[in-house]
């Protein structure tokens, strides 16, 4: 009995114990518990109490595409103009935003840079009484890269378009480009300065129109053709070079291969690069100065004057093959006949030609 007693009395304490332990474990929540518990808490408060959500940076992310596919502009400069106090995600503002601020932006980065590349484009555009009259412009570029893209290709076209536009107005005028850029609208009516902002911006190059040039057909007996070389895009009449020819028939009779010849004769101006139109439209300057140059070769030789005088006009002969329209052979005709003489064959006559194309010299 008395052993009994004395193991009863050392079990006790660590029985009391035990039940302590388990009475404390059934009244709290274990570790994990209060992990879970405090999660969830948070995520009801930040429901409650965050501004954003899922679905809002989803718009916003589809807000800053479409603005980006409808400028070109950056998804920075797109970003800064959506969250803009005055714009608050309003695609039109934030278009005028972009003309505003990133245009301005973009063109003072730009100016000053050097643009050597760029697209020559065409338009022929046929008048009320049966004329034509056609446009040649020049658009200069940094990289060839730019002026490659879709965006420059379509500007080009879009000063292509205004100016064949501009020729059949009479009070209309493409010889100040800077006051034709302000005044012209494209086809959507919007101005050509304006469409020029938009392409800097989003190529981020100088961007420069250059030169423009019109060409209108003389009488109703007339065609007009064009051809454009290295050709950028199947939406786009423009290359690297381009030409324009007119031909005058002595009827209306046969336009079709009047525009045939005229066809061909537009490729071969491209690929043979005349100066002038026949030896009367060359500048007495320059006959001139290479008669000077005939003379000085044949310095020494005591030929007779007469003899002297033969040399230097078929050397002439030689060099308005090389300078003049009509006097070059055919290069794009069986044969290389020569161009005046093969156009008289048919009737035609060669009446005036325009060349351009981008160079970096």
């Amino acid at each position: 009995t008395f052993l009994q007693c004395r193991a009863l009395s050392r079990i006790g304490p660590i029985a009391s114990r035990s039940l302590n332990s388990a009475a404390a474990a059934s009244s709290f929540p274990s570790c994990a518990q209060t992990q879970i518990h405090t999660h969830q808490t948070y995520q009801r408060q930040h429901q409650l109490y965050s501004t954003s959500s899922p679905s809002a940076a989803s718009s916003t992310a589809q807000l800053v595409k479409q603005l980006r596919e409808s400028t070109g502009a950056p998804m920075m400069e797109c970003k800064k103009a959506l969250s803009s106090p005055e714009v608050n995600n309003d695609i039109q503002l934030a278009q005028e935003w972009l003309r505003k601020h990133g245009t301005l932006k973009a063109s003072s980065k730009v100016a000053g840079r050097e643009a050597l590349e760029g697209l020559v484009g065409i338009q022929i555009t046929e008048l009320e009484n049966g004329k034509k009259v056609a446009s040649l412009v020049k658009v200069a570029s940094e990289t060839d890269f730019a002026s490659r893209s879709e965006v420059f290709s379509t500007f080009v076209q879009e000063v292509a378009d205004a100016a064949a536009a501009a020729g059949t107005d009479s009070t209309a005028s493409v010889d100040d480009i800077p006051n034709f850029l302000s005044t012209a609208k494209n086809n959507d009516g919007k101005l050509l300065s304006e469409s020029l902002n938009d392409a800097i911006l989003a190529i981020r190059e100088n961007l420069q129109v250059s030169s423009i040039s019109l060409l209108q057909s003389s009488s109703p007996n007339s065609v007009l053709a064009g051809y454009v070389h290295g050709r950028s895009s199947p939406n786009a009449t423009c290359g690297s070079f381009a030409s324009l020819v007119e031909l005058e028939g002595t009827s209306d009779k046969d336009k079709e291969k009047a525009q045939e010849a005229a066809k061909k004769l537009a490729m071969h101006i491209v690929a043979a690069k005349p100066l002038y139109l026949n030896p009367d439209s060359v500048p007495e300057s320059v006959v001139q100065k290479e008669k000077e140059i005939l003379m000085e070769k044949m310095q020494g030789t005591n030929k007779p004057p007469e003899i002297m005088e033969k040399i230097i006009t078929g050397q002439l002969r030689k060099f308005y093959e090389g300078i003049c329209l009509t006097e070059q052979p055919h290069m794009v005709e069986e044969g290389n006949p020569k161009v005046s003489k093969f156009m008289k064959g048919l009737g035609l006559e060669v009446k005036a030609f325009r060349l351009m194309g981008m160079s970096k010299s």
